[in-house]
């Protein structure tokens, strides 16, 4: 089965620049040895992985002996708001921990540290005998693959994830170890964390201190990690080769020309519109009341930056090189596997049938949707209550995914979490979507008549939302324990509305399986093993939300305006654009370029040639927010937290001379805590001091 040598040189998609997120178990130290003059050791990388944490949606990393962790203030801000209240608005106005004592813990927020790693491909692939339908090969590794994780969280105690790489080329199964008592330490004020706001997104040169601190606790004391990432004082230069370590969400660079067609023409731009929708409800719930801005402001930043994410993608599919490429590369593998008949046999058709699943996937993209909890956190909590007794009474196989034995516990988990609903975010997201089920699907369609009763979108949202209970994590638990019987006698109007949504989800849900998910999974799969023969780990796999490596020095780039973009900023930048903009006085944008009183108060006492941002070239996606960046040494030198706009198409095709990350520099975050944040012994604690 092995491809001949002009077929391997023809169908090799060559690796640019410092492309690449790498998994642990296969980092290309030669290359990096070759390139750069530096030896990675087994040392050096299971320093950096033990050191390196999953927050919800991101990254962060452990910087001190006594479990003080660093992420973005983007990916803690949900932590950040879930301690504040009315009075104390600490995404606004940050927070400093005068001593540990005052650190704050924050309810159901749980941070995931990877300790053990195992391929698994043989025996996913023992599970699906030659000839065996895709819907039912679908079923068959999702079953092992909840066998397999069951069966080690039992033996180790640990929290374990399935992971699919190389799209089916491996199967691994990874081991976490979990921390529950997380509590805030520090955080700047939102104004500095996200300076600029949305119209600096994703653009550089940025000003944006863009980090918090946490600290991990057992037992009621600090937790003393194995692993931990000291500041470097010195911090990082212009060329220097840097590191970076967390888990980059998803990518899309193994997808077939087709999928990148349909993601183009169709997919990103239908969920761009949904997103319209979604701010537009939420905006117009913010002017209601200061309180309520409050309580959306985290939403409609999550929105604001995904559709600008998208809008990027996007801009990059649009280039007609980069998909040009995609199709050379997809053209030659294509004669590759044409000469080899072994090959040919099992996956000379697979393109033509994962195009054939991609028109079916347009044909339903309404309806897939529409039929769903969507954003709707009460609603997606009903939904659960709805079908775990009826779940669980089936065997493991049969069940929906997330039910299986293998996942239910974390289904569990994520039902009970303790952090809280915010209702009036809900009932504008609820109405919303409703309103777009009947804009998009019809006032006849059945599901539609079925949600709203004949009633307006509006009303029905009010009604759950106003009238549920579920916001109470007691009465949930109290619901999942009494199973069919408690929720036959619930009235609680958002399990009402559950009810009515959940069979219609369900058949939507199938549908798109059977005829979509299932085939793109085993064709694409046969793609992926046509590739994985030809190359091996010789390449990286797509992004899983896992741990990844990548790597890459701080380096310029033309960002269209003519000139060179600066590798680094400054203080005395920010000051410069907040005046530029009028300074407090500015509403311009909604004053996104203003700044806290303190911050002009104590503007004098700064190092304003202090490095603020700086750009590198390392490959990053979003997932990445929050990951360290590390120097040779493995000293932390930054922390990341965006990408620039130009180089969003990464998602699907990687561009050397775009693809810049974009980190807030160690040093600002130094200087901050001494001399604004009243918190100089956090500095001193993360230089070791």
């Amino acid at each position: 089965m092995r491809l001949t040598a002009l077929a391997l040189l023809l169908a090799l998609p060559a690796l640019r620049a410092d492309e690449g997120m790498w998994t642990f178990d296969n980092i290309p130290v030669q290359k990096i040895k070759a390139k750069y003059g530096v030896e990675l050791d087994g040392a050096w990388l299971k320093k950096l992985q033990l050191a390196t944490v999953r927050f919800p949606g991101g990254t962060g990393a452990f910087v001190s002996g006594d479990g003080l962790v660093v992420t973005n203030h983007h990916v803690g801000r949900g932590s950040i708001a879930q301690v504040s209240s009315t009075h104390a608005d600490l995404v606004r106005n940050g927070f400093t921990a005068a001593s540990r004592a005052q650190e704050i813990p924050v309810p159901g927020l749980e941070l995931m540290m990877l300790v053990a790693s195992e391929n698994i491909t043989a025996k996913v692939n023992a599970a699906v005998p030659k000839g065996m339908a895709d819907k039912d090969a679908l079923t068959a590794r999702r079953t092992v693959l909840a066998e397999l994780r069951k069966a080690e969280e039992a033996r180790t105690g640990l929290t374990c994830e399935p992971v699919t790489l190389y799209q089916g080329g491996e199967y691994w199964l990874y081991s976490y170890r979990k921390f529950t008592d997380v509590r805030l330490a520090a955080a700047p004020e939102l104004q500095v964390a996200a300076f600029g706001g949305d119209p600096d997104n994703y653009t550089y040169p940025r000003h944006n201190l863009d980090f918090s601190l946490f600290r991990v606790y057992e037992n009621g004391q600090p937790y003393h990690p194995e692993a931990f990432l000291p500041f470097s004082a010195k911090g990082v230069a212009m060329g220097e080769l840097t590191f970076i370590s967390g888990h980059p969400g998803v990518t899309f660079r193994q997808q077939t020309h087709a999928q990148m067609v349909y993601a183009r023409d169709i997919g990103i731009p239908h969920q761009l519109q949904t997103l319209n929708r979604q701010k537009a409800a939420l905006l117009a719930l913010s002017a209601t009341s200061p309180e309520a801005r409050r309580l959306a402001a985290e939403t409609i930043y999550s929105i604001e930056n995904g559709h600008k994410r998208m809008s990027g993608q996007l801009l990059g599919l649009a280039k007609p090189e980069n998909l040009k490429q995609v199709e050379q590369a997809e053209a030659a593998l294509m004669a590759a596997v044409a000469k080899n008949p072994a090959l040919q046999a099992r996956v000379g058709g697979s393109w033509k049938q994962v195009a054939q699943a991609v028109a079916r996937q347009q044909a339903l993209l309404k309806e897939t949707t529409c039929i769903s909890a969507g954003r709707v956190g009460l609603l997606g909590h009903a939904l659960t209550l709805v079908r775990l007794a009826d779940e669980e009474a089936k065997p493991s196989a049969q069940r929906l995914t997330e039910f299986s034995d293998g996942n239910l516990k974390a289904a569990k988990a994520r039902l009970l979490s303790p952090r809280p609903a915010q209702k009036p975010v809900d009932e504008a997201l609820l109405a919303e979507g409703l309103r777009e089920a009947l804009a998009e699907l019809g006032a006849d369609h059945p599901y539609v008549k079925a949600m709203l009763g004949g009633q307006s979108p509006e009303a029905v949202a009010k009604t759950a939302v106003g009238g549920t209970q579920l916001g109470d994590p007691a009465l949930r638990k109290q619901l999942a324990e009494g199973g069919k019987a408690a929720l036959a006698a619930s009235s609680d109007p958002m399990i009402v509305l559950a009810r009515k949504l959940d069979p219609f989800n369900r058949a939507i849900r199938k549908q798109v399986e059977d005829e979509v998910t299932s085939i793109i999974a085993e064709q694409g799969g046969r793609i992926a093993e046509a590739r994985f023969k030809a190359f091996g780990k010789t390449l990286y796999p797509d992004a899983t939300f896992t741990l990844r490596l990548g790597y890459g020095p701080v380096q310029t780039y033309h960002n269209g305006t003519g000139t060179l973009a600066q590798p680094f900023t400054t203080f005395m930048g920010m000051y410069d654009r907040h005046l530029g903009w009028g300074g407090n006085a500015s509403a311009a944008e909604g004053g996104v370029w203003t700044l806290p009183q303190r911050w002009l108060d104590r503007q004098a006492k700064l190092d304003l040639s202090t490095p603020f941002n700086f750009i590198y070239a390392c490959d990053t996606v979003g997932g990445n927010s929050g990951s360290p960046v590390v120097n040779v040494q493995g000293q932390f030198v930054g922390i990341n937290f965006d990408s620039v706009y130009e180089g969003q198409g990464g998602y699907y095709v990687y561009d050397p001379d775009t693809k810049r990350a974009v980190a807030t520099d160690g040093r600002a975050i130094l200087e901050t805590l001494r001399k604004i944040m009243d918190a100089g012994y956090l500095a001193d604690e993360l230089l070791g001091k």
